[in-house]
């Protein structure tokens, strides 16, 4: 990926979010700062810190910590229609998915999780593609809902297992490919080790997965390479 233009790119996404602020009312994604649509010091805390997590036998890379300006500028995008702020959590996808995939012996293809028919009516995008693309980051549509779901936030963790199990088809297409899952926010891993059984009964092997954040459950374990450097 070149990266010889992201400079200027900057300037030019700032020079227009100043621009728009001056049409539109607009608050910082991770503070609430009137007039800007993410602050200096809230886009400093979005530098990405890969970490890894297993999740079962499934390694899954975070780029930051669900928690603070993280959280809520995810929670923007997510909740509030503000695709304006996945250029700035792009980053840390981007640095998972490296991590996920170094050492992988090529070619290994992104699959992004996929969105439910609701989210995606709701929000008219598929909030782990979005960022996907944001980070240059070229998926593959191999995944689609099976079944509906229940809303993962409100469950528990064995809920969660249940709720999303048989809830993902794979296509004929995965079969013997390298995969890498890609998603927004990883909890307790339910939903990506759906989206593994679902791709890996077609033939596919996946061999990790990379997120932009991770929840600070005390009881979801650490790997032996607790930091990517």
């Amino acid at each position: 990926m070149d990266d010889r233009w992201a400079p200027a790119r900057d300037v030019i996404r700032r020079a227009c979010a100043q621009a728009l602020a001056l049409l539109l009312p607009v608050a910082c994604a991770g503070c609430g700062l009137q007039g800007v649509a993410l602050c200096a010091p809230c886009r400093a805390l979005l530098a990405p810190r890969p970490e890894a997590h297993s999740i079962g036998s499934l390694v899954v890379w975070s780029g930051l910590s669900f928690e603070g300006p993280c959280a809520r500028t995810v929670r923007a995008l997510k909740q509030a229609g503000r695709t304006d702020v996945a250029t700035a959590l792009a980053p840390a996808l981007r640095a998972a998915v490296r991590a996920a995939v170094a050492g992988a012996e090529p070619p290994v293809v992104a699959v992004a999780v996929p969105t439910s028919r609701t989210a995606m009516r709701r929000r008219g995008y598929r909030v782990p593609e979005l960022l996907a693309r944001r980070a240059g980051v070229r998926t593959m549509r191999l995944l689609a809902p099976a079944r509906a779901t229940s809303d993962q936030r409100v469950l528990g963790r064995e809920e969660r297992a249940r709720n999303v199990a048989g809830s993902m088809r794979a296509r004929a297409e995965a079969a013997g490919l390298a995969v890498v899952l890609v998603d927004d926010v990883v909890t307790t891993g339910a939903t990506l080790e759906e989206a593994r059984r679902a791709l890996e009964r077609e033939g596919a092997h996946v061999i990790g997965a990379a997120v932009v954040a991770a929840t600070p459950l005390r009881d979801r374990p650490r790997t032996a390479a607790r930091r990517h450097r």
